[in-house]
């Protein structure tokens, strides 16, 4: 394998640090090869995620939103069949939306690794049964590719530093409860929240909650209701997503719907409990032995988060 490329249409800050133990792993794996990263909106790992330090080279097409346009699948066939050196041995198509892979196939390439419409698109007719792109690769190269999960102590000194001075003690328990897609309902109640933060200090575990310092009203209704809880990122001059992953190392546990900060502390590898509604529990829960899934749509058999109630969290803490 000289030369692999990922492909991710997601925009979303989760949707490009869900994938960082998969470059990991692949870095890992094939450390001679060059792997390069195309993505239809701007590369997060050369800017908002670049203290994570997580080394991909974007492939550069000045298009925006690659394969989200038809015409794409022209562009494709007029640009790459003039570069002929852009071949890839292997492409590793990681969303499912039939345009997208139909314009993703036509770059040139050996082998095309898509699950889109029951893998069709993939060069080799496997049915994959896993959500984990890790594991399918491994099944489609038949080579086992080890897991490479994410070490917080390569964080940048500064953050870790920050995260110990913000947190220096034990037992403390993280809520991320607001999200970041308005589009779907994935919110679970704050006033459950706040009941949870409250049951948890019965077992001495101090609530920290993150939340942006543009939530006041947010913010100040928790304060109310938890004086003790703790808003480590009003009280920080850095701001970053690693510096939440750097304070989540500090965690015993946590508490968090389906949103992006639930991303950044699942690369701490922490115990964590997270709730489930319209989105896709398999698809995007963190990757590790560590975390607890509430999903309504199992539970309940509904989309409806808020039918999750705070004894069953509370039963899992």
């Amino acid at each position: 394998m000289d030369r692999i490329l990922i492909y991710n249409s997601g925009g979303g800050l989760g949707d490009s640090i869900q994938i960082i133990p998969l470059i990991l792993s692949l870095k890992n794996h094939f450390k001679k090869s060059k792997i390069l990263y195309l993505g239809a909106h701007p590369n997060h790992f050369e800017g908002r995620l670049k203290e994570y330090n997580i080394k991909v080279e974007s492939l550069k097409l000045n298009l925006k939103y690659f394969g989200f346009r038809w015409w794409h699948f022209f562009f494709v066939r007029r640009n790459f069949k003039r570069k002929n050196y852009l071949k890839f041995d292997l492409i590793i198509d990681l969303q499912s939306k039939l345009r997208n892979s139909l314009i993703l196939k036509r770059i040139p390439h050996n082998n095309f690794y898509s699950t889109t419409l029951f893998n069709i698109f993939s060069t080799k007719k496997i049915r994959f049964k896993s959500k984990d792109h890790l594991e399918n690769l491994s099944n489609f190269l038949n080579d086992k590719i080890k897991k490479i999960n994410f070490d917080c102590s390569k964080l940048p000194k500064n953050l870790l530093n920050e995260a110990k001075k913000l947190l220096p003690k034990n037992n403390y328990i993280g809520f991320s409860i607001t999200q970041g897609n308005e589009y779907r309902k994935k919110s679970w109640s704050i006033y459950k929240f706040i009941s949870l933060a409250n049951k948890s200090l019965i077992k001495d575990k101090v609530p920290v909650f993150f939340i942006e310092k543009n939530q006041e009203h947010i913010i100040e209704k928790i304060k109310s209701q938890v004086p003790s809880a703790i808003f480590p990122e009003t009280v920080s001059e850095l701001s970053c997503p690693a510096l939440v992953t750097a304070l989540s190392s500090r965690l015993d546990q946590a508490v968090s719907i389906d949103n992006g900060v639930m991303h950044m502390m699942g690369l701490a590898n922490i115990p964590m409990i997270v709730l489930f509604g319209p989105t896709n529990s398999e698809k995007f829960a963190p990757k590790n032995n560590f975390t607890k899934i509430l999903d309504s749509k199992k539970i309940s058999k509904t989309k409806d988060i808020e039918t999750i109630t705070v004894e069953e969290v509370y039963n899992l803490i």
